[in-house]
């Protein structure tokens, strides 16, 4: 039976609309290789159970919606291997990225009904699903889950202001350096090693976040390749030749 499951996956969606697959309904929080980088890392005794009960294995490949800005806000995500990237729309059809998600990372969670950004996947991307009445439930009876959720509430907050600094007082060549740097400590952050650098978003979707264009990020790129600051894998990697060069390229000196 549980090979007849497993060879029949089932399309899922946030809206129903069928863009997801269920892979796996009820595996316990306890065996998630990625509970240690997470809010998970945080629950305790039956909180474990009950996050098992609620939660659905889904995974998405490359270029598919996770959810998009208006949809209900049925679901939360915690993202167990991939990237994700968030955006969006202005009302003349341009698009402003607001960042990017990795393992570990928690999103989907909103202050109304609908979700306020879109989600689209940039890496095939495995998840776990939450039903967001269902957590904020579980979120409700447990004071350590409460803290947890509002540290990562600043966090997020904290994140965001940097993006307002680098969007708004840097260069092109300090925003690729920061952006780098900040993407090697994320490795970091999630086990893996400072260099080299993972990139798995395109060239647009980078210039998308620091408000450049495609074009200048590739000259961007090229400069720093050129000065032997980086060299440019073909395996969606950056290698740093030189951090304190990025380093202080990242603060105008």
């Amino acid at each position: 039976m549980v090979q007849q499951m497993t060879s029949n996956v089932t399309r899922l969606n946030v809206a129903e609309d069928e863009r997801f697959k269920e892979l796996l309904k009820h595996k316990s929080c306890a065996d998630c290789r990625v509970r240690d980088l997470s809010i998970c890392s945080y629950l305790e005794g039956p909180e474990i159970s009950q996050f098992s009960d609620i939660l659905q294995h889904v995974e998405l490949s490359n270029g598919e919606s996770l959810f998009d800005e208006g949809e209900p806000s049925d679901y939360v995500f915690s993202i167990i291997d991939g990237a994700v990237k968030l955006y969006k729309l202005l009302p003349d059809g341009r698009r402003q990225v607001t960042g990017f998600m990795f393992p570990g990372d928690f999103l989907g969670l909103a202050r109304s009904s609908e979700y306020v950004y879109s989600a689209e996947i940039i890496k095939n991307t495995k998840l776990c699903r939450m039903p967001r009445v269902k957590l904020e439930k579980i979120i409700a009876s447990s004071n350590n889950l409460k803290q947890q959720f509002l540290t990562l509430a600043r966090d997020e907050l904290a994140d965001a202001q940097d993006h307002m600094l680098l969007l708004g007082r840097k260069t092109a060549i300090e925003k690729l350096a920061s952006f780098l740097l900040m993407l090697s400590k994320r490795s970091v952050r999630r086990g893996d090693a400072a260099n080299p650098i993972s990139i798995p978003m395109n060239r647009n979707d980078i210039g998308d976040f620091l408000g450049l264009t495609t074009e200048t990020v590739s000259r961007t790129l090229t400069r720093l390749r050129k000065g032997q600051v980086i060299d440019i894998g073909t395996d969606h990697t950056i290698n740093v030749n030189d951090f304190e060069a990025l380093k202080s390229l990242s603060e105008g000196l």
